[in-house]
């Protein structure tokens, strides 16, 4: 079985990634300067000319750029080729304000499929394998992306898209797929709807789950490896970026690789975005140095994570970015202190009798901020027992403590109780600014 998909990349030396890097940041930069105004001006406002850039060393002198901007410009202002260059548009699937367009030139869809052929491969699929592909297709970038992946990689593609979830199971039944790519939040349903149908994960010849979109914990990892009897992979992406296979996770499972060869990281601090030294926790920002039609310089992703630069003992040699920590524009201050809600589900799913699925409500009372962790129990019953159900709170209550520093209200529900997500989940429920 094949290891790597672009052995000549993947196990590249620092020095050679640092020259592809770096030749094709002042590319970049020119194309940039030259296509999209909006650059220009930015370029013109730093007193900055694309000439100034020689190295990926000076990537610090360009200007960030951010999801409004692509809002700002709306749909194709950003972009930095003719219309009739582009082969594919998609867009985000936002459900406030514009959407964020991005389009694609066949050489991008080209390099995006090479990525998503390196995260597959890496994840242990083969030509040879059938993939399901849940993620939602249409201006959603998940489930093309795949899709195309797994044809670069040789595979079976198997385009299910999300919803009708009975449906998925007969066909992963009858269809005999061996890799599962999805939300997690949704593999979870696809669990549940499994044990509700008497079909035992087992008898599949599922193997491999490719999850994303979504952070997620290790605990969730080990749930899910459980409930469908898989080995459980991370991949990322965003559509402003390409959409999954940005990084991925390799058979080490520890911390996923970014095609550095296109897609530059770097770690900031998300108020002075100053960078940051490795190994410390903050926002991720990248730069696309191998795109046509939009090439971002310096996006914040808005995503919390760290980078690890040392060698992973799988071989490859690209830095590698822990598993997405949470949001920094959805991190929750509750008196002062900040929750993320994988911090939450790491507890919880840790907890024996609970299931999966969870809701975070937060509220305002008086001139205090109060956190609900609502999350339903695996077995209905149990809700006969005062007894247990008391022990069971005072339990999460006192572990939900110790991991976040406060005190939170646990609601013990009957299972089913929640909203299963076909997409990505909404955990989190703010009714801070509501009116009374």
């Amino acid at each position: 079985m094949a290891k790597y998909f672009s052995p000549e990349i993947e196990t590249a030396s620092r020095d050679y990634l640092h020259a592809i890097q770096s030749a094709r940041l002042i590319k970049t930069v020119k194309r940039c300067y030259e296509n999209i105004p909006f650059y220009k001006a930015k370029f013109d406002e730093m007193g900055l000319k694309p000439e100034d850039i020689h190295s990926i060393d000076d990537i610090g002198k360009l200007p960030f750029t951010v999801k409004q901007d692509l809002r700002d410009h709306y749909p194709f202002g950003l972009f930095a080729v003719p219309r009739d260059e582009l082969v594919r548009v998609h867009a985000s699937s936002g459900t406030t304000g514009k959407q964020t367009v991005v389009g694609y030139t066949r050489g991008d869809i080209d390099r995006w499929s090479e990525c998503v052929a390196r995260a597959l491969t890496a994840a242990g699929t083969t030509p040879s394998d059938y993939i399901h592909v849940s993620y939602g297709y249409g201006l959603f970038t998940g489930g093309m992306g795949i899709h195309y992946g797994a044809e670069k990689l040789g595979a079976t593609a198997i385009p299910v898209s999300s919803g009708n979830t009975k449906r998925q199971v007969q066909i992963l039944q009858d269809f005999g797929s061996n890799v599962l790519c999805c939300t997690p939040s949704y593999a979870l349903f696809i669990a549940e709807t499994l044990k509700e149908m008497n079909v035992d994960p087992a008898d599949l010849p599922l193997r491999i789950g490719i999850f994303g979109a979504e952070p997620w914990s290790e605990n969730m990892r080990t749930q899910l490896e459980n409930m469908l009897k898989i080995k459980a992979y991370d991949i990322y992406g965003l559509s402003e970026i390409a959409g999954p296979g940005v990084a991925f996770e390799c058979c080490e499972q520890s911390g996923m690789h970014i095609c550095e060869d296109y897609f530059y990281p770097e770690i900031v601090d998300p108020v002075t975005l100053k960078p940051l030294p490795d190994g410390e926790y903050g926002e991720l920002v990248f730069t696309c140095i191998g795109k046509e039609a939009l090439p971002l310089l310096r996006y914040r992703t808005r995503d919390i994570t760290r980078l690890n630069y040392s060698p992973c003992k799988c071989g490859r040699t690209g830095v590698r970015m822990d598993k997405v920590k949470g949001r920094s524009d959805d991190m929750l201050k509750i008196r002062g202190v900040n929750v993320f809600p994988s911090q939450i589900e790491s507890v919880l799913i840790g907890t024996e009798q609970i299931g999966a699925n969870y809701q975070l409500v937060v509220r305002r009372e008086g001139f205090s901020d109060t956190l609900e962790v609502r999350v339903e129990l695996v077995d209905a019953s149990l809700l006969e027992s005062y007894g247990e159900i008391e022990r069971l709170q005072k339990k999460i209550m006192h572990n939900l403590q110790t991991t976040l520093g406060i005190q939170c209200k646990v609601s013990l529900l009957e299972p089913k109780t929640l909203e299963r997500f076909v997409g990505k989940a909404h955990r989190v429920v703010d009714l801070r600014n509501e009116k009374k």
